[in-house]
């Protein structure tokens, strides 16, 4: 990157993003709030919501019901029946397919929103040389299209989505499509951009999160799971997708004696942070690394046993993700070799309940 994102960012001094919409035909009913300045990352399952969510603030979808302010303007409000149109939002959408102009050269593209909010000819393309300087593209301003590279195409993308001066930075899956080397180059270049602008990230890749979000949000069945700061939600999961997202076994059910009972009944203890009274919903998560496990009851007294059957094997290196019906453990390619685990087999799971962190649901 030629020089740091230097654009003035008008919405620092607002109020930021508060949106509820509900779609009764897509299943959905979303709350989501993002402080001026801040990245909330939104992550699920496919069909969770979270494209629909997106599609709803940037206008270009009208649920049954919408309440959407943006810095204190009101982009949405069924009940006065307002609606503002997508170009007058004060929003910036960049997606994984870069939905260039193919007809207009880089510079082009990025001078097209200020021409259109505008801006004389000869400052809109001053500020697309800018830009595209800022996002390490400059010298590809007389390029089209087609003579660029996915990498090259995304931060012409990006550039031309911030030459506008968006007030909320709309990014759904930017990095999806492209090759695992290019992918982090713009990672590094986003985190530069967004550490003042107000975002909403829509991603499948922890990584995303971890390097761009303040928060995380995690949508499932159209509902938000929950919702904290990035790295309380990657490490201390209380839904099963973000579990999954972190690598990490989750089980689900209430408390009783200090320990959780699934539905299933397996009673699992462990350690807490703060107190949970019988009979209240809680989570016991623990990493698969932590579990070892054994074909026949294992000997002594450990406090968590837990009996289930094989479902997948999976070698990752040196090391074996063995899944099975209540949690995942991961062990040596010597150990799942010499216990023959295949899927089907009954084996006995065992995680020390210092292992493992008890939280509310």
């Amino acid at each position: 990157m030629n020089a740091p994102i230097r654009d003035p960012v008008s919405n620092l001094g607002g109020t930021g993003l508060q949106a509820h919409v509900r779609s009764d035909e897509r299943g959905i009913d979303l709350t989501v709030e993002i402080a001026p300045g801040e990245t909330v990352a939104v992550m699920g399952p496919n069909g969770a919501g979270k494209s629909t969510l997106l599609s709803c603030i940037a206008g270009v979808l009208q649920p049954d019901h919408a309440d959407i302010r943006l810095d204190g303007t009101v982009l949405a409000d069924s009940s006065t029946r307002r609606w503002v149109p997508p170009h007058r939002r004060g929003t910036a959408l960049l997606s994984q397919d870069p939905l260039l102009f193919p007809h207009l050269d880089a510079g082009e593209n990025v001078a097209f929103g200020p021409r259109s909010a505008g801006t004389p000819r000869a400052a809109a393309r001053q500020l697309a040389h800018r830009w595209l300087s800022d996002v390490g593209v400059g010298e590809l301003a007389h390029r089209r299209p087609a003579e660029l590279s996915g990498g090259q195409a995304q931060r012409v993308a990006l550039a031309r989505a911030l030459a506008g001066n968006p007030d909320l930075l709309l990014l759904d899956e930017p990095m999806a499509a492209l090759d695992v080397s290019v992918a982090p180059e713009l990672r590094r270049l986003l985190r530069d951009v967004l550490a003042e602008r107000t975002t909403l990230l829509i991603t499948h890749d922890v990584l995303d999160a971890l390097a761009l979000a303040d928060r995380v949000m995690i949508v499932q069945d159209g509902r938000v799971a929950e919702s904290g700061p990035t790295s309380e939600v990657l490490s201390r999961p209380r839904s099963s997708f973000g579990a999954r997202v972190a690598g990490l076994d989750l089980l689900r059910g209430f408390m009783r004696h200090g320990s959780v009972v699934t539905k299933d009944g397996h009673t699992v203890a462990g350690l807490t942070d703060e107190a949970i009274e019988d009979g209240a919903s809680a989570v016991a998560v623990f990493s698969p690394s932590s579990v070892s496990v054994h074909l026949g009851p294992p000997g002594g007294s450990p406090r968590n046993v837990l009996r289930s059957v094989v479902t997948h094997v999976e070698t990752q290196g040196e090391r074996v993700r063995v899944r099975t019906e209540v949690a995942d453990a991961e062990v040596t390619l010597a150990a799942a070799t010499e216990l023959d685990l295949v899927p089907g087999r009954t084996v006995h799971l065992v995680v020390k309940a210092t292992e493992v962190r008890l939280h509310p649901a």
